[in-house]
């Protein structure tokens, strides 16, 4: 019980501080209209969470933001979304000219939402965007892009590292639309806490060897590596196939949940999950509980992509790459700490202390993730 304790307080040690990294990440989005060749329009939506961060917008310190308080941060806000996003042409730099301000909802909450006309000098179009917000703040701070023209819609991601939009280069590829998300997908997976230690949840029951089942078969240790590590694909695999059926009818709006009972169902499923480890109530079957869970953790990840690809022609081509780039992601994590695992798994305090609490650390945290979500319902 002592070398529980003390593992168990060395993983909410590790983990505790992240737990803001469990919710959605921060996100932008930017609407982009060159449809017109005499006018080009650009609409910013942008978290007050995130605005928050950088400005004083609870100005009476009562931890909740008011309508009042927003329009009161008005001038600040637009101040904001002007030194952050900037449009250029070959003729200098461009002017946003406001049009209409007020605040928008996606599915995570309120955003102060923005529209303005783009003016270039000498009447030229613009040929760049170029976006640097809160990123000095939050550099996993992404905007996403939706960028229509005569030929189309087309989506795009900006970030620290890739933060310019060339408008002259003409609609991105849908290869190029499909590595962008790809990517996203392999960040999004390493960045959300919670799916993580699902994941983990799913993968320790094949790194150690239940007490009883030792008795009847002594040579349950030596299972094959390879054999255990196929089975994971597979259970991995079964979670990706269920969050890809609901994320998609999610980003396609044929069906959608309210986000704040989402997170806490997610939270909860993990707690279920770790719970099983150590009292299988739910069965064995690790894939069966992969899917089934997997399809309420698809409307999770459907918020990074549902309030932006409504109706966008090339939402197939993200969803398929955002879905592989996840997959790619999970497989990763299992191929670089499953053999850890697996190695650990041959010592008598892995299952005796180790693996409890693991169990423990997990279940604390989810459970704090259920109340804290639960508040916002």
């Amino acid at each position: 019980m002592k070398h529980t304790l003390q593992w168990s307080l060395l993983i909410i040690l590790a983990f505790g501080s992240a737990t803001v990294a469990a919710h959605k990440a921060s996100d932008s989005f930017i609407y982009l209209d060159q449809s017109n060749p005499e006018a080009t329009t650009l609409r910013m939506d942008l978290a007050l969470r995130d605005v928050a961060l950088v400005l004083p917008l609870d100005s009476n310190n009562d931890l909740q933001i008011t309508g009042a308080e927003v329009r009161a941060a008005r001038p600040e806000i637009t101040g904001l979304v002007a030194g952050g996003v900037t449009l250029s042409s070959s003729q200098g730099l461009c002017a946003l000219i406001g049009q209409q301000w007020g605040l928008s909802r996606h599915s995570d909450g309120a955003y102060a939402a923005a529209s303005y006309g783009v003016q270039c000098p000498n009447g030229a179009r613009p040929t760049g965007l170029d976006y640097d917000l809160l990123f000095d703040v939050d550099p996993l701070h992404r905007s996403l892009v939706q960028w229509t023209t005569a030929e189309g819609e087309s989506l795009a991601v900006l970030g620290p590292d890739s933060n310019r939009l060339d408008l002259d280069a003409g609609q991105p590829s849908a290869l190029t639309t499909f590595g962008t998300f790809l990517y996203e997908g392999i960040v999004h997976l390493l960045i959300g806490l919670d799916h993580i230690l699902f994941l983990l949840v799913l993968i320790l029951p094949a790194t150690f060897i239940r007490q009883q089942q030792r008795k009847h078969s002594p040579s349950a240790r030596t299972v094959p590596f390879a054999a255990r590590l196929l089975e994971l694909a597979g259970i991995v695999t079964a979670f990706t196939v269920a969050h890809t059926i609901t994320l998609a009818l999610a980003a396609l709006d044929v069906v959608r949940l309210p986000i704040a009972w989402v997170e806490m169902v997610i939270a909860l499923s993990i707690v279920v999950a770790a719970l099983n480890v150590i009292w299988p109530i739910l069965g064995n079957k690790t894939w069966k509980l992969a899917f089934g869970f997997g399809l309420i953790h698809g409307f999770g990840f459907a918020n990074v992509l549902g309030d932006l690809t409504s109706g966008v022609s090339q939402t197939v081509t993200a969803l398929a790459g955002f879905n592989i780039g996840v997959e790619v992601g999970q497989l990763g994590l299992l191929v670089i700490f499953f053999p850890l695992l697996y190695w650990l798994g041959r010592y008598r305090l892995y299952a005796r202390a180790a693996v409890p609490a693991t169990i423990m650390a997990v279940s604390c945290i989810s459970l704090f993730w259920v109340v804290e979500r639960a508040g916002t319902l």
